[in-house]
Parts: structure tokens; sequence; C-alpha cells
């Protein structure tokens, strides 16, 4: 490419807020030093030293904001399990869950741990995904956890793709903690987190409070150790059970709460106040059969911007595909097709507390996505079809012919 780019042709799923998915037909996109310079009707555009023609639908690059893909084994057999009729809750307190993925993970190198995950990355990037987040929390000590931290870091520099960093070290109680939780929070808190910030190998700071997982207490001890680190924090909330978390998360003035399934109006107007984002995770609803929904009416009606991701993780969510997220969203919790896309495009940046990306507008990343279809709306319609034509990541075209 030259020192400009003018991508001309295509109709444009901007993700601006003043039109459905912020449509302009027959738009063009100028790209300079890896940024958008310029976007608008063709008729309009400005010169540049290259112009690509392309057909098809442009989108911002899709943005998964919340995944543990970074993990070694898997959960197979617990699947099997789950079908004869085990529960999730029965499988964790028997030593299997996360605790199974604890073990297989610790006995990992960070050599295995990027082998073994890259083939996930893959399959994400296939479909047009231009930012991942990823998650620790299969480590569960100091050494354990730094280590999937930079595996993490690892994939962000083996594949073009954008990583950020959560550091959940407040996932489960391991083994040797099961009789101390106390003990267990303060190794978070005093000794994971400060070498997780000493080496800058997290963005975020996440937890799982939950009754098989963290209380509402100890998980805002780890939210205060987190703000002393000036780190911000994120939650996996009320996925199972309404224990209050949420709320918690947005006095801590949270990025995002995560699954929020048994989350109650008043829990829908404290993360409302807090601009902090709903991330809906379809996936695990699906793998897991729950039936409680989450409150996308309550969300909408409080004006809460709403993400989806795949959750993509060993056991309650093996889904490897953010289009099919896209298209559980729609059909199992109720979202349009046009809140499905902007949960994986610019409420997805949100989550993750990105205001460089997830938008096709002036002075952003020039992260796209090209898609062989007519309507944006297809990308959430079809299960089981990667329409995916190109895509860019900071102005760079690194997969497929535009």
């Amino acid at each position: 490419m030259g020192s400009s780019t003018l991508l001309t042709g295509a109709t444009l799923a901007t993700m601006d807020a003043s039109a459905p998915y912020g449509r302009i037909e027959g738009g063009a996109v100028k790209i300079e030093s890896g940024n958008i310079a310029w976007v608008g009707p063709e008729s309009e555009a400005p010169g540049a030293d290259e112009v690509v023609c392309i057909e098809g639908v442009l989108t911002p690059g899709l943005i998964d904001c919340h995944t543990h893909l970074v993990y070694a084994g898997n959960r197979a057999d617990e699947f099997e399990k789950r079908l004869n009729g085990v529960s999730y809750a029965d499988i964790a307190k028997a030593g299997g869950g996360i605790l199974s993925t604890v073990r297989s993970t610790r006995a990992a190198s960070e050599g295995e741990l990027v082998e073994q995950s890259l083939p996930r990355l893959d399959c994400l990037l296939a479909e047009g995904v231009t930012t991942v987040e990823i998650k620790s929390g299969y480590g569960l000590d100091v050494a354990s956890e730094l280590k999937m931290l930079r595996a993490a870091r690892a994939l962000g520099k083996a594949r073009p793709v954008s990583v950020v960093t959560s550091f959940l070290g407040a996932h489960a109680f391991p083994p040797e903690f099961k009789d101390d939780h106390a003990g267990y929070v303060r190794l978070v808190c005093e000794e994971m987190l400060p070498a997780v910030a000493a080496e800058g190998l997290a963005d975020a700071v996440d937890g799982f409070c939950e009754g098989i997982a963290f209380s509402v207490a100890e998980t805002e001890e780890v939210f205060a150790a987190a703000a002393r680190e000036g780190l911000p924090v994120k939650l996996h909330a009320e996925q199972l059970s309404n224990l209050g978390g949420a709320a918690m998360a947005a006095r801590h003035e949270a990025l995002s709460v995560d699954h929020i399934e048994y989350l109650d109006e008043p829990g829908v107007e404290a993360i409302a106040a807090s601009g902090t984002v709903a991330t809906l995770l379809p996936g695990a609803f699906y793998y897991l059969k729950e039936k409680q929904l989450p409150p996308v009416d309550l969300l909408r009606k409080h004006g809460v911007p709403i993400a989806a991701a795949t959750d993509l993780n060993p056991g309650s969510s093996p889904v490897h595909s953010l289009l099919a997220i896209m298209n559980m969203a729609a059909v199992l919790f109720g979202l349009t097709p046009a809140e499905a896309l902007a949960g994986v495009t610019v409420n997805a940046a949100r989550a993750l507390g990105l205001s460089d990306r997830g938008r096709i507008a002036a002075g952003l990343r020039a992260d796209f996505a090209l898609w062989d279809v007519a309507e944006p709306g297809e990308l959430v319609y079809a299960l089981g079809r990667n329409p995916l034509k190109a895509c860019w990541v900071a102005g760079e075209c690194v997969r497929g012919t535009p």
C-alpha cells in the first residue's frame, strides 16, 4: 500500500449511532499511517496515493471482549457428564471444572500454552476478529498466572491481532487454599497482583463473584488491590445467582460486568449510572443449558451498552466462533442484528476500555472486516457460514483479498 489508501465501493457499517448500523451506501474510507483519515460517501472522497475498489459490507474489525483461550488440556469428559445430568456446580465441587484445567495448565510450559492456544486464536482471526481479550485464571499461583499472561502477550506477537489481557487470579480457590480462602485472597492481592503489575502483563483485573467462587467482600478486596496498582476492573457477575456483585463492580467503575443472567433492576440501574458495559455470554448459557435469561429489556430501558463475546474456555463455553455468538445472542437472548453487531464492535471496545476502535470513524484505528454479504444483518442470520473476504489490522490487509 502507498502512504495513503482509499477503499471504495462497499456498503459501510460504521456503527455510528446516527443510523442503523451507521450505514453508508457506496462508502469510502481513507487510511493513513494505520488510522482512518476520512470516511464518507465515495462521491465526496478525498484523493489518496492508492485506490482499492472493494465489494461487500465493510465493518469494524470484530472484537472478542471476553475469552479464556490460554489453557492446557480440555474438558470433553465433563461435557459428557453434564449431558448425562451432572450439574456444572457439582462437577466443580468434586474437584473438576476450573480446577481440572488448573492442573493441566500448571503442568504446561509457556511454550506449550502458546502452541495449544494458537489454533484457538486462529479460529477467531479467520472470522474477522482484530482484537481479543485473554484472561489468566487457570494458574492460581504466582508463577502459573504470570506464565499464562506471558503466553497471552506472546500470542499477540505471533499473529496480527491486538491482545488485551486480564488478570483473573480470583477465578477459583486452588486445592492448597481449599480451607483458607482469606489466605488465598491475600496471596492474590499482596503477591500475584503486584507481580503482574510489575511486569506490565495485565490491562485489567477480573474476578468471578459467585456462590461457587468469590464472595462480594472477597472480590472487593481484589478490586481495592487493583486500584492500588492503577488497573481497571471487570467482573463475572450474577451468572448463577444474584449476589450483588454487579452493583459492587459499578461502585468501582468497572469496565464491564459479564454473564449477568440473574441481574435485577437495581443492579442494572447501578451499572447504567457507572457507565459499565453489560457483556452477554450466550455460549455458556447454551452449553450449561441455563434457563434464566439476562435482563435485555432492562438493559435497553436504562441505556446500558450491551456487548457479546465467546467466553471461549474449555468447560462452560468451548465456542471458537464470534459469528456464532452473534447468532446465539439474537436467537437465545433476543438482540436485534444491529445490537448483535454493536456487541462485537463498538460496545466490545467499550468493555475493554478502548476508545480507538470499534467504529469506522476518522481518527480511529483502521481495523476492518470485509464481508461477502449484501446486508450487515446477514452476519447474524447464518449459522456455520464464514463470509469473510478480507481483514485489515492497523491499515494493513492481513487476511484475504479485498
